[in-house]
């Protein structure tokens, strides 16, 4: 049975932990951070926060950028639906295969210079991007945003993780979310009224640059844990040797709090990516005989139903960590009745009322889904928290893929016309796909849930 560290430990020594790494290599480089053995919070905490997040947001922006060029790129880039939407699956997956390697390097390595690594190389494949007019360099440059997409949320995790007691830990974490809802909003407003004003070249550079500020933000001043003053004459105490890549690995996807974690993010984020990412505008429009324009207000009102269900869920589970799992099923379950209505409504259209409601409902799902990231956090050592955290990372993200590829192969089964097809009986039976990662997901987490004690 596996419980916080945090909650049962004895109480510790006053004064810093730190890590002397005397010896050369990577894991004596890796030691060089101090790590609090009580996170003090306060103003200095929401400073260090405020600068890693700013980077989070910047990423937000990259990440969401193509969700507003996707008709200007299909006409630069002469191609097809297909082929714009291998866009959105690269991104995915490149952004899920590097969420491990991302939580090794944030444990053996600290979480600022991953930060200036996926600051750099947003910025790099957001200028490539701007200046390719060809499918295939532009496609690269999405894989290497990604890359650096990857190596912001986590980052910014642990170093809330230093700077903030435990018990605050999941409210931060959905402010960090929170602020990267932020980051979609500026997509949707400032950067579609930029590329429709000021073209494709000028608009992606100009996000680019945006790179440079804050790549200096957190090069000058972000603390990534608190520094030792006001805590001298406090005795160090020698950190243990880091383990292997493979042993941190291990340990971590052993640790039950971890797989259920990762379980948790894949059920409760996917029905809420997949809709936003690529198939929520075609199945408005498309099934639902909508203007872009009301598609793309419904869409808005998803940004906006994920920064509510963030702020208060980020407060409840705040004061009781045996929330956890209830929010969970709840969102899971509301999710799953929303969607059963939608898709079994007698006609074609259900009434707007309905997809408000629906829209509403899976604003809920990202929130939701930072609860297993919490409950990573929450059942591992220091040591291991970015491997633990970028393994959960992945659930959601994985789900976002299945989920997208699985309507694609169904609409395009369903419609032998092709594109032009799509009928609003296709996309019913081509949505009801989502309940088979909904139903293996749910499993697991009951499943899980037993080995992992409340803690």
């Amino acid at each position: 049975m596996t419980v916080d560290p945090a909650r049962t430990a004895p109480p510790p020594v006053p004064g810093p932990r730190l890590n002397p790494g005397p010896g050369p290599g990577p894991a004596a480089t890796a030691a060089a951070f101090t790590v609090p053995v009580r996170p003090p919070g306060g103003r200095a905490a929401w400073a260090a926060w405020s600068i890693g997040v700013s980077a989070y947001f910047l990423a937000v922006i990259h990440r969401t950028s193509l969700g507003v060029a996707g008709l200007d790129a299909a006409e630069r880039f002469s191609i097809g639906a297909s082929a714009l939407s291998t866009f959105s699956i690269l991104q995915v997956l490149v952004y899920a295969a590097m969420q491990i390697p991302v939580g090794l390097l944030v444990d053996r390595y600290g979480p600022r210079k991953v930060l200036l690594l996926g600051v750099l190389l947003l910025s790099v494949g957001q200028l490539a991007f701007a200046f390719s007019s060809s499918f295939t360099p532009a496609l690269a440059s999405r894989a290497i945003l990604g890359c650096g997409d990857a190596m912001t949320f986590i980052s910014v995790l642990r170093i809330a993780a230093r700077w903030f007691p435990a018990a605050k830990n999941p409210l931060v974490a959905q402010l960090t979310g929170l602020a990267g809802m932020g980051g979609n909003l500026v997509t949707t407003v400032v950067l579609a009224q930029a590329l429709h004003s000021e073209g494709w070249t000028p608009t992606f550079t100009a996000t680019a640059l945006l790179g440079i500020g804050v790549f200096a933000l957190v090069a000058l001043l972000l603390r990534e844990a608190p520094a030792d003053a006001g805590q001298a004459g406090a005795a160090p105490v020698p950190a243990a040797p880091r383990p292997a890549v493979r042993a941190q690995i291990r340990d971590s996807w052993r640790e039950p709090g971890t797989r259920l974690g990762l379980w948790v993010h894949f059920t409760t984020q996917f029905p809420g990516n997949a809709f936003g990412l690529l198939w929520g505008l075609p199945y408005l429009v498309e099934a639902q005989g909508m203007t872009r324009g009301q598609a793309g207000g419904l869409l808005t009102l998803l940004v906006f139903s994920n920064m509510a269900f963030g702020l208060f869920f980020g407060k409840l589970i705040s004061r009781t960590a045996r929330a956890r799992i209830p929010v969970t099923l709840t969102v899971i379950a509301a999710t799953a009745v929303s969607w059963a209505v939608a898709l079994s409504w007698p006609g074609a259209h259900p009434p707007v009322w309905l997809l408000v409601v629906l829209i509403l409902v899976m604003g809920s799902n990202g929130p939701a889904s930072l609860v297993g990231l919490d409950y990573a956090r929450a059942h591992n050592p220091p040591g291991r928290l970015g491997t633990a955290s970028g393994i959960a990372n992945m659930g959601g993200f994985i789900g976002t893929m299945i989920t997208l590829f699985g309507i694609g192969v169904l609409l395009d089964a369903l419609s032998p016309g092709g594109a032009a097809g799509y009928s609003a009986d296709a996309y019913r039976w081509a949505f009801c796909w989502m309940y088979v990662p909904l139903a293996v997901g749910t499993v697991m987490i009951l499943r899980l849930r037993r080995k992992v004690a409340a803690p």
